[in-house]
């Protein structure tokens, strides 16, 4: 067992004068490496107390009470508020992990989901010869922004997302460029005129009032999303010829579906209700394009759940990104 990045184990300590420290639990999760696979692990050393309310242990061990070892009387502090601690209960809380759940998840490293019979279509208001608002030339950048956009480029042939396709004389060509966050770079299609020329979808997407109506009846939530969500969908031969990316180092043509384009959010939520028809139609299921949230209000409940969507995902090649998981918290 690696740990990849012990800093993610923060442990929440109230102030000496305030009483004991003490980790809330969900404070303690940490990314460990087990058979060359990235997994989450919760983390107590032992060193502070790990504080789980009573309704919480009522809820998944019914005879915690029975199983409580009584300590002697610690004051604990939560903002303003003091903590009553009845006795510590020591618990080996493991969710269920079919193999073919085990196989849904990837992390960065690992090849991208193909998910076939969903491919993209883009129909555009528009003929060859097609108007210079549609072949823009690469725009200029500077030799850090360059470095970047090579970088990237290079890292989506590795992935099969685009191609090198050498030259382009009469197709729609779009300009990469670079975006920074915090000193991180991210490559982007300057899609804003092929957009304008899209025929767009009607196709909705859900509401957030909709969702939190949902979220508000839930006790148990697992929120997870899919790895490089739209580029699970291939293109057709006639939506590649429409995406091409030009800069300076070459011509590229996507083979999947690239962030940025006007349809990409309507047909990614087409196929994940199509995918998901039953578990919508019940109401514990929440899809908001690649957003996946699992809704209980049992934990036996939630754990059966938790297995029948990733295996639903495997069965159809889509990967859900294991470092973003939010696994079973209370609502």
């Amino acid at each position: 067992m690696d740990l990849i990045n012990v800093q993610d184990a923060k442990m929440q300590k109230t102030k000496t004068s305030r009483g004991r420290g003490y980790s809330d639990g969900s404070s303690c999760i940490t990314n460990i490496v087990i058979n060359n696979r990235e997994a989450k692990l919760h983390l107590d050393s032992g060193a502070f107390f790990t504080c789980v309310g009573n309704k919480y242990l009522g809820r998944i061990y019914t005879d915690w009470q029975e199983r409580l070892i009584p300590i002697e009387d610690i004051k604990f502090s939560s903002a303003s508020q003091n903590m009553h601690c009845l006795g510590i209960f020591e618990a080996a809380m493991i969710l269920p992990h079919p193999s073919a759940s085990i196989k849904a998840f990837a992390s960065d490293n690992e090849p991208l989901g193909a998910i076939k019979g969903h491919e993209v279509d883009n129909i555009i208001n528009g003929e060859r010869p097609y108007p210079p608002l549609l072949r823009r030339p690469a725009y200029p950048a500077r030799p850090r922004a360059r470095e970047a956009l090579e970088s990237h480029i290079n890292e989506l042939m590795k992935l099969g997302v685009s191609r090198n396709i050498g030259d382009n004389e009469v197709e729609v060509t779009t300009p990469g460029i670079i975006t920074w966050h915090n000193d991180k770079s991210r490559m982007v299609g300057y899609f804003r005129a092929f957009n304008t020329y899209t025929i767009p979808d009607r196709y909705p997407i859900p509401r957030f009032h909709e969702t939190f109506h949902q979220l508000s009846k839930a006790k148990f939530i697992t929120s997870m999303h899919s790895l490089k969500g739209f580029n699970h969908n291939f293109l057709t031969p006639h939506s590649r010829i429409l995406l091409r990316i030009l800069a300076q180092c070459g011509i590229y043509e996507y083979l999947r579906m690239p962030f940025g384009i006007k349809n990409a959010p309507s047909h990614y939520q087409i196929m994940m209700n199509t995918i998901f028809p039953h578990e919508l139609s019940e109401e514990w299921l929440i899809i908001y394009i690649d957003e996946i949230i699992i809704c209980s209000e049992t934990w036996q409940s939630h754990l059966e759940r938790l297995s029948s969507v990733p295996r639903k995902t495997f069965q159809v090649r889509m990967k859900i990104y294991l470092k973003d998981v939010i696994l079973g918290f209370m609502s």
